[in-house]
């Protein structure tokens, strides 16, 4: 346990330096007295100054070691919040070893301990600011993608989708000697079929014929603290679960050394989709991943902008007619790279999707990006939108439609646009 937790310190130390904080009016609260909270966990919320009238939920829980105030500061999920209108919650545990229980029976049963908190504490978001009840997901790293697995199985009524990153299947850390460590299902011993996995699930849901939600899992193959037979076994669960085989639908490479299969549908929400990473430790959340969490997610940004702030827009000035254009703007920069923003604006008519193209003219590059399919050949680069971010009205902006990271000196080329 003390190896594990040494590798857990190395992951959240990782994730503070890499990732800037976004910049908001809007701080991270606690929340006390919140309800039911058999196991003492500390709540902390995100509400953005721009929150949604009928917002999506996003329950961000951290790894072992860490606390709800870490994973705020660490991951870009409180930024993506600013752009889009929606709530993240931070669960915090508080026992010693900072690990989620997902392995008790109250737990894994959602009879008590870890599982009832967090869920006293949707309810507490619900009840306040209105929750839009198709939108509410879960994400965790380690500890957290573990937990994130027994959320979606423990209520799957309540959640559209999940995002495990280094995680294991649910019931696979279960003990029955009050030990929070399962070192058969750490060392990726533990094989069971996937109807077997499915059926725990089920089992803990008797009843139930309401949709389940989708999962999308990551894992490295080079993970030696939650070993890499835990990313088939929770494709197993996951695909059983949603009644599909183990044989992916959709296969491709969206960067280097990554590779992505889609399951039970080829789209960007498939019932499953799995990411691994190849030659990748435990360590592996970077940014820009929670992006591509939300688009997994299916978060929907289309909203009327005369109701909802969700997404921004602002009235173009000299904007094409007809057509589209789009603008490049660097909100942050550090030692090794720099953060942009890319606006799109529609003309004088409405556009469904975009295309935008653009040349470096000193030898920068993107190193990662977020909310758009990017390709890059030599000095040129294009991109394209993710169909759910893809549409926008006459006369309109779509302020932070996408980002990226930036490798060279910051640079705002001009931007071509072309309605897809």
């Amino acid at each position: 346990m003390a190896a594990a937790a040494a590798v857990f310190v190395a992951a959240a130390a990782l994730i503070a330096v890499m990732i800037p904080r976004p910049a908001s009016a809007a701080s991270l609260t606690e929340i006390t007295n919140f309800g039911t909270n058999p196991s003492n966990l500390q709540m902390y919320l995100y509400v953005p100054d721009n929150v949604d009238p009928e917002p999506a939920l996003v329950v961000a829980i951290h790894y072992c070691t860490g606390s709800g105030p870490a994973m705020y500061s660490g991951t870009e999920w409180a930024q993506l919040a600013d752009q889009y209108g929606f709530i993240v919650l931070y669960p915090s545990v508080t026992r010693s070893s900072k690990c989620w229980d997902v392995s008790s029976a109250a737990s894994l049963a959602g009879t008590g301990s870890d599982s009832v908190g967090v869920k006293s504490m949707m309810d507490w978001v619900d009840a306040r600011y209105n929750v839009d009840p198709d939108q509410v997901y879960s994400t965790g790293i380690s500890s957290g993608a573990m937990m994130t697995n027994v959320m979606l199985a423990v209520y799957p009524e309540v959640f559209a989708a999940g995002a495990s990153f280094s995680g294991v299947p649910y019931t696979c850390f279960a003990t029955t000697n009050g030990s929070e460590w399962n070192s058969e299902c750490s060392g990726g011993t533990i094989n069971r079929t996937p109807q077997q996995w499915g059926d725990a699930v089920r089992n803990n849901n008797p009843g139930y014929s309401g949709p389940w939600p989708r999962m999308q899992i990551w894992h490295g193959t080079a993970d030696d603290t939650l070993r890499y037979p835990n990313f088939q076994e929770q494709i197993d669960q996951w695909t059983n679960v949603h009644g599909t085989d183990q044989t992916p639908d959709h296969s491709d490479v969206p960067q280097a050394n990554w590779n992505r299969t889609r399951y039970g549908g080829t789209g960007a929400q498939a019932a499953v989709e799995a990411i691994s990473l190849q030659g990748t430790g435990h360590n592996l959340y970077s940014w820009g991943m929670a992006a591509k969490a939300l688009e997994f997610f299916g978060y929907d940004t289309d909203v009327d902008p005369t109701t909802s702030p969700t997404d921004p827009v602002t009235t173009p000035t000299g904007g094409p007619a007809g057509g589209c254009s789009a603008a490049i703007k660097v909100v942050s920069s550090w030692n090794s790279g720099w953060q942009a923003n890319v606006d799109v604006t529609a003309g004088s008519a409405a556009i469904s999707g975009w295309r935008l193209t653009w040349t470096w003219t000193g030898g920068q590059t993107i190193s990662s990006s977020w909310n758009a399919t990017v390709t890059s050949s030599g000095t040129s680069v294009t991109a394209t939108d993710v169909d759910w971010n893809g549409a926008v009205a006459a006369g309109q902006t779509k302020t932070s439609a996408w980002g990226f990271i930036g490798t060279g000196s910051p640079a705002t080329p001009a931007v071509t646009c072309t309605p897809i």
